[in-house]
C-alpha cells in the first residue's frame, strides 16, 4: 500500500486531524504552552491621532478634577480649622486697607497660618457687595480664618467712648477731645460757635478722627434744637434759635436739679418780659473767664459784679451776645416750655438746689437765711456772692409791672 493511501485511510479514520504525517514531542515540548493567536490588527479608526488626543484630554480632565477636589477640600478645611493664636488680641482694619493688605497683617500678627489662603477664600466668601470693614476688632484665641473674616465683615469693632456733660463750654469739651488717648488727628483751629455742639456720650472705634466726633456733636445739636424749637411756648419773649440756646445755657449753668430747670427758666422769662436785669452769676464767669470756665478755687466777689463785659448781666439789658456754654435736652426744654409763675427771684437753699420768690422782700428774706447758713463765705468787706441775685443787689421791677 501506498503512503498516501495510508494518509488518506489515517484522514477519514482520524476525521478531524490535519493532513500530514504525526511527528512525536519529547516531554519538554509537549509541557510548553502553545503559542497564543495575535491579536487583531487595529483599525485605521482606532490608530486616529483625534483619538489619542482625546483620551489624553480625558485622562488630563480626571487628573485636574481629583487636583481641584482635593486643593478644594483642603482650603477649606484650613480655613475652618483653629487657628496659631494663643491668646485674644486686637487687630486694627484702617480705612482703605485692601484684602490683601488685610489678609498680610493677619499673618504678620500670627492670627492666621496663610495669609494667600486666607485671601482666596474670603474672597470666594464675599458676595454682594461685602467688604471687611475698617475698626478695631478683637480676635478670640484660636479662631479660624472664618471666624475672623466674620468678625471683620460684620463691623462690630471695639468701641470707646468720650463724655461731654452739660454745661461744659467749647473749649473744655475740645480740651477732653484732644486728651483722649485714641482719638486721632488735631482740633480745628477755629472752635465752632458756643453753644452749637450737643453734650451727650459719644462711641467710637479707633481711627476716629477728632473732627468727626465734632461735625457728630454739631450736627445733632442742630437737629435737637430744631425739633425743641418747634414745640416753644407761643408767648415766649425769645425770637430767634440764639436767644433760645443762649437762655438755655444760663439755665444750664444755674441749676444741676433736673426738676427746676423749668422753674428757674420761668424766672427769667418773667424778668425779660418785665424789662429786669438777668442778674445771672454764670454771666459774670463767662465773662471774667471766657471758655476757659472759673478756677475751682476762686470765688465770685461782689467787685466782680461791677467789671464791665458785653456778658455782666448785672449791668447788662437782656441775653449776653452769646450763650455760656452747649446747653443739654433738659435746659432747651425748660426754656421752650417753662413754668407759669410770677416768681422773679430765686436763691441757693443749702442743699443744691433753690428757693424762689416773687417779691423783693421774700427773696431777702430767703437771702438771709441763706447767708446765715453760709456764713463762713464772708471774706471781708470783698463779699462773696451766693450766686443769684441777692439782697440790695437784686433789681427791683420796674413801677407799673
Amino acid at each position: 500500500m501506498s503512503n498516501s493511501d495510508q494518509t488518506g485511510d489515517f484522514n477519514d479514520n482520524g476525521g478531524n486531524a490535519a493532513r500530514g504525517p504525526i511527528i512525536p514531542k519529547s516531554p519538554n515540548e509537549a509541557l510548553k504552552p502553545e503559542r497564543l493567536p495575535d491579536p487583531p490588527r487595529r483599525s485605521k479608526k482606532a490608530r486616529s491621532q483625534v483619538i489619542i488626543f482625546l483620551n489624553f484630554v480625558m485622562t488630563t480632565v480626571v487628573f485636574v478634577a481629583i487636583v481641584a477636589v482635593a486643593g478644594f477640600y483642603y482650603l477649606i478645611r484650613s480655613f475652618q480649622d483653629p487657628g496659631p493664636l494663643e491668646t485674644n488680641t486686637h487687630f486694627m482694619v484702617r480705612q482703605g486697607n485692601g484684602l490683601a493688605e488685610i489678609a498680610s497683617n493677619l499673618e504678620r500678627n500670627g492670627i492666621v497660618d496663610d495669609a494667600r489662603i486666607f485671601r482666596y477664600v474670603t474672597m470666594t466668601y464675599l458676595r454682594n457687595g461685602a467688604t471687611l470693614k475698617a475698626g478695631e476688632y478683637e480676635i478670640k484665641a484660636h479662631a479660624s480664618m472664618k471666624d475672623v473674616m466674620e468678625t471683620l465683615e460684620s463691623g462690630k469693632s471695639i468701641l470707646y467712648s468720650v463724655v461731654l456733660p452739660e454745661g461744659l463750654t467749647v473749649r473744655q469739651m475740645m480740651n477732653r477731645l484732644k486728651e483722649d488717648p485714641v482719638l486721632e488727628g488735631d482740633i480745628p483751629a477755629e472752635l465752632p460757635a458756643e453753644g452749637s455742639l450737643r453734650p451727650d456720650t459719644y462711641k467710637f472705634s479707633r481711627g476716629t478722627r477728632r473732627t468727626e466726633i465734632i461735625s457728630q456733636m454739631r450736627a445733632a445739636q442742630d437737629k435737637m434744637v430744631e425739633q425743641i424749637w418747634e414745640h416753644r411756648d407761643p408767648d415766649l419773649p425769645i425770637k430767634t434759635k440764639q436767644e433760645f440756646v443762649t437762655l438755655a445755657s444760663i439755665v444750664e449753668k444755674e441749676t444741676g436739679k433736673e426738676d427746676e430747670r423749668a422753674h428757674v427758666a420761668s424766672v427769667f422769662i418773667n424778668r425779660l418780659q418785665k424789662g429786669m436785669r438777668l442778674q445771672s452769676d454764670p454771666t459774670i464767669v463767662y465773662g471774667l473767664f471766657g471758655g476757659d470756665g472759673k478756677p475751682s478755687d476762686r470765688p465770685i466777689y461782689k467787685s466782680d459784679l461791677a467789671k464791665q463785659t458785653p456778658y455782666n448781666t448785672y449791668l447788662v439789658k437782656g441775653l449776653p451776645p452769646t450763650p455760656i456754654a452747649n446747653p443739654g435736652r433738659a435746659a432747651l426744654e425748660a426754656v421752650a416750655n417753662p413754668w407759669r409763675t410770677n416768681d422773679l427771684y430765686f436763691v441757693a437753699d443749702g442743699t443744691g438746689g433753690h428757693v424762689f420768690a416773687s417779691t423783693l422782700d421774700e427773696h431777702n428774706a430767703n437771702v438771709r437765711r441763706w447767708r446765715k447758713v453760709e456764713a463762713d463765705r464772708a471774706s471781708g468787706s470783698d463779699e462773696v456772692v451766693d450766686g443769684q441775685p441777692d439782697g440790695a443787689e437784686a433789681e427791683k421791677p420796674p413801677k407799673g409791672n
